[in-house]
């Protein structure tokens, strides 16, 4: 039996209600006066790596960023296990909307130049920013000769090579040129830039009539391995379906450049086409509320003849977006377990 507590309580029944009460105050005193062993607080639970909202990535209208959107959603599910899906996009509403709402959190595939005032408005207003270059190169644009062409005549490195390899062609007789249909800004620059190469009694200038034309002519030149020159852009499938070689264009010069994007120009002068900024546009959220998903996109520059290879695979009949998309994850590991990195869970 505890008599220390039993003569504790019989003192607190005979003491007066103040007396009770300062002993009372005493012993809380005493308990304040002791030690207290402080229980530590449970460790704060580490941030999802995906966040707690599903990630939108704006799939566009054309091939190459349809690709990209379905391929990072994919990634982002199998190696992250996001919640990511792909909604439909157009590149101007898209990066105004990321801008102001954050949402979708990442376009793929934007080409900076073409919404200049969107971009910078939402760059400005620090709410996005771009993760990475869509692709390593920033050259687009250009002329190509068939591999065949290439081979026969090494010395044709370049454009500036043109003037002196060609008479050994046909043996003096006019190479056809296969330019863009007339009514593309291309057209104009074409013919300004055989001009601005002294190449104009070397070349035949050939304009179709629509891009389906275009193509058909370059197929049926290279069916009869004719010697070819021809301009076309990238990503594209057609580059990845011939062996093609690009011929180096020279530097980039703004103002001739300028010059030859003008239907009368004066005095052109040779210049590369101008480079072009296509980027991974990522919302800020995605920086500071899921920065290893930031880190992710950070890595996602491509080559383009990877991306020429997959619409490629896109033209074979039956193929879909999602189903090349899948045979990339399959089939090119090589490429993107670089974008995953080693801080995948």
């Amino acid at each position: 039996m505890n008599w220390r507590f039993i003569g504790m309580a019989l003192l607190l029944a005979w003491a007066t209600p103040a007396q009770a009460q300062i002993t009372v105050l005493d012993q809380a005193q005493d308990n304040a006066g002791r030690p207290q062993i402080a229980t530590p607080a449970a460790p704060a639970a580490p941030k999802p790596v995906c966040g707690t909202q599903p990630i939108a990535i704006a799939r566009m209208s054309w091939p190459s960023a349809a690709l990209l959107a379905e391929i990072h959603a994919r990634l982002l599910a199998r190696e992250f296990g996001c919640d990511a899906r792909t909604i439909p996009g157009d590149p101007a509403a898209t990066a105004s909307s990321m801008g102001t709402s954050g949402q979708p959190a990442v376009a793929p595939e934007i080409w900076v130049t073409r919404i200049a005032d969107v971009w910078n408005k939402g760059v400005e207003a620090q709410t996005l920013r771009p993760a990475a270059i869509s692709y390593a190169e920033t050259g687009f644009e250009g002329w190509f000769t068939p591999g065949y062409v290439k081979a026969a005549h090494p010395e044709l490195t370049g454009v500036a090579a043109l003037r002196v390899s060609l008479p050994t062609f046909y043996a003096g007789r006019k190479v056809r040129f296969i330019s863009c249909p007339i009514d593309w800004a291309c057209s104009i620059i074409n013919r300004n830039l055989i001009t601005a190469l002294g190449l104009n009694g070397l070349l035949e200038i050939v304009e179709p009539a629509n891009r389906f034309e275009m193509d058909r002519l370059i197929a049926d030149a290279v069916s009869r391995t004719e010697a070819i020159l021809f301009y076309y852009w990238q990503p594209n499938a057609v580059l990845a379906q011939v062996d093609f070689a690009a011929l180096d264009m020279g530097a980039y010069d703004a103002d001739a450049a300028k010059c030859l994007a003008q239907a009368v120009c004066e005095a052109p002068k040779p210049s590369a086409f101008a480079p072009e900024t296509v980027v991974v546009a990522v919302a800020e959220w995605v920086f500071t509320d899921i920065p290893t998903i930031a880190g992710y996109f950070q890595r996602t520059t491509m080559k383009l003849a990877d991306m020429n290879t997959m619409l490629a695979q896109l033209n074979e009949p039956g193929a879909t977006v999602e189903g090349v998309a899948d045979r990339f994850i399959v089939e090119r590991p090589d490429i993107w377990r670089n974008w995953v990195g080693a801080s995948t869970p």
